[in-house]
């Protein structure tokens, strides 16, 4: 073969290569867009907790908004085998009862789970104050609601209704 030909199929094979690269990155982008566009944002329904502990199997699955009162940070359910959440990266926390107004009763059946980043975020909290947090129940285990808190926010705090009455 001439060398002017072997320059030329050079050309040819490396413009083909070139080519087949850039097609590729084409289609990987249209496949991860298409991911995208099959995940759509998570809707959250807004129940009341002693419901779902009243009927947890009802909620298995299920992203849920739950407001209520907090209660305090804890270490309940953590490192449980069959609901697993490790204690060096989650924080349990629980709310009060709504059903009793007299005192307060941490509502024990409702295991819920924060990151403990997040959780740090958030340790000046004291009972009374209120919360509202949305997440997913993985589990019954126990036949109680387990549950991660994917999004945690406090409405109002003691402080704040203290200073108001001044």
């Amino acid at each position: 073969m001439n060398s002017k030909f072997k320059v030329f199929l050079l050309l040819i094979v490396g413009t083909l290569v070139i080519s087949g690269q850039s097609y590729a990155q084409n289609q990987t982008i249209e496949i991860k867009q298409a991911q995208i566009q099959q995940h759509p944002a998570v809707k959250y329904t807004q129940v009341n907790a002693l419901d779902m502990v009243a009927a947890p199997n009802k909620y298995l699955n299920k992203s849920v908004t739950v407001r209520g009162k907090f209660d305090k940070f804890s270490t309940l359910g953590l490192d449980y085998a069959p609901a697993m959440r490790n204690s060096e990266e989650y924080i349990t926390f629980l709310i009060q009862r709504d059903d009793v107004q007299d005192h307060n009763i941490p509502l024990s059946e409702m295991k819920v789970f924060l990151k403990r980043s997040e959780a740090e975020k958030h340790i000046d909290l004291n009972a009374g104050d209120e919360i509202e947090f949305s997440g997913k129940i993985f589990s019954t285990a126990l036949g109680d609601v387990w549950m991660d808190a994917e999004k945690f926010t406090v409405i109002s705090t003691q402080k704040s209704k203290d200073e108001t009455k001044k």
